[in-house]
């Protein structure tokens, strides 16, 4: 027993010994392996950047708008969320933070998209996507210490949130006046600078067009 005793630092009588073997017959290690979910996050955040990107550049019209909320709400966020619980179980404290941002974010871009009128801009989500922009930012920099792939991700992320976020509380549509010298001459000069009367003249004219009566 001296021996047992002399080879365990800070076990010091044979009572403590005694206690740490039964302790270690009462220890049980059990280990959960679970596959890395980081994957179908970013399947998810793909989802929601095209379907957005394609109502906000026109690719598909913008009645429908509650259709693409319903894949928001449907299939980015549960994905997200997922990906969010099981990163927090593997211990991917960084990950799963971002995920867990992202799940709610599109979850609250997909209930006001559902409920606003198509092409409508709110200034309310605007102000929730600059906050939703900064959490992303924080986590990408905080991901840039030991994973710089999903870092890169979740700056993209947060650049697209608070482009959003700045079109929301502005309104805008970025168009606006010429700048740079084009060199537009005749009817091109007049599709920029005219009155929308010297743009239809000629409406009539043209083929597939009746003569007035």
């Amino acid at each position: 027993m001296t021996e047992r005793v002399a080879e365990r630092p800070g076990l010091k009588t044979a009572g403590e010994d005694a206690a740490w073997n039964a302790l270690r017959e009462r220890v049980v290690i059990s280990l959960r392996p679970i596959g890395a979910p980081t994957s179908i996050g970013f399947f998810g955040l793909a989802a929601a950047s095209l379907t957005l990107t394609g109502l906000q550049f026109g690719w598909v019209p913008q009645v429908e708008g509650k259709h693409l909320a319903l894949v928001l709400i449907g299939f980015v966020f549960p994905a997200q969320l997922l990906t969010a619980i099981f990163g927090f179980l593997g211990r991917d404290g960084t990950a799963a933070t971002a995920m867990a941002t992202l799940a709610l974010t599109w979850l609250v871009v997909g209930l006001v998209l559902y409920t606003s009128t198509p092409g409508a801009t709110s200034p309310g989500l605007g102000l929730f996507l600059l906050f939703a922009g900064t959490a992303m930012g924080l986590s990408g920099l905080t991901a840039t210490l030991s994973k710089l792939v999903p870092a890169v991700v979740f700056l993209l992320a947060s650049t697209r949130f608070f482009l959003t976020g700045g079109y929301h509380l502005t309104g805008g549509t970025a168009t606006g006046r010429t700048v740079l010298p084009l060199g537009r001459r005749g009817k091109g000069k007049v599709a920029v600078t005219g009155s929308l009367l010297e743009q239809v003249k000629d409406v009539t004219t043209e083929p597939g067009v009746r003569e007035q009566l």
